[in-house]
């Protein structure tokens, strides 16, 4: 029954690792990554579409990012999805590929960025913490149902802080390698 709880605790705590990590991924660092145009959405067909599903999308320097479309009707609303986010980045057409040239990020830039991850991993600290809240509550409850014993519930209750602590461990560390990736120049 505590176990139970526990690897939904866990579980949670993946979910919340892997959310973080799709986030750091789109924040924008000096390299051209395929990840930047996650975010992207371009009208195909009157539907809302990655561009990833309308075009292949390579990184042959890493400065810079190239989108070949499929069909070459495409080229312009792909453009103006680039265009219309809030990439910062200005696509140059040739016609038949679309190239992202990835400029340096400056030192206030960088700065920003780096304010930005904060958020994202207090955000991601936020949800472990809801996930903790609710296996708490359960613990606690099959406690006063009398399914286990106070010491069993007590000994429960730290595991899942001993599990939350790690897993808050975890989430700065990937937040610390982020922010060192953000500040290399």
């Amino acid at each position: 029954m505590v176990n139970d709880q526990i690897n939904e605790l866990k579980s949670g705590f993946e979910k919340t690792y892997e959310s973080l990590k799709k986030d750091l991924a789109r924040v924008r660092t000096g390299r051209a990554s395929a990840n930047l145009l996650d975010v992207v959405r371009v009208n195909y067909y009157g539907q809302p579409t990655p561009v990833s599903q309308v075009a292949n999308v390579q990184v042959p320097e890493a400065r810079l990012i190239t989108i070949k479309p499929w069909e070459p009707g495409i080229l312009k609303e792909i453009e103006r999805a680039i265009l219309q986010s809030d990439l910062g980045l200005t696509p140059s057409n040739d016609g038949q590929i679309i190239r992202l040239s990835i400029p340096p990020l400056t030192e206030e830039r960088r700065k920003d960025l780096v304010k930005q991850v904060k958020r994202l991993g207090e955000d991601s600290k936020v949800a472990l913490r809801n996930h903790r809240r609710d296996v708490n509550a359960a613990v606690k409850k099959i406690t006063d149902d009398g399914k286990i014993s106070e010491d069993e519930g007590e000994r429960a209750l730290k595991k899942v802080q001993d599990e939350t602590d790690a897993a808050v461990k975890k989430v700065d560390e990937m937040l610390a390698a982020k922010e060192k990736e953000l500040m290399e120049v």
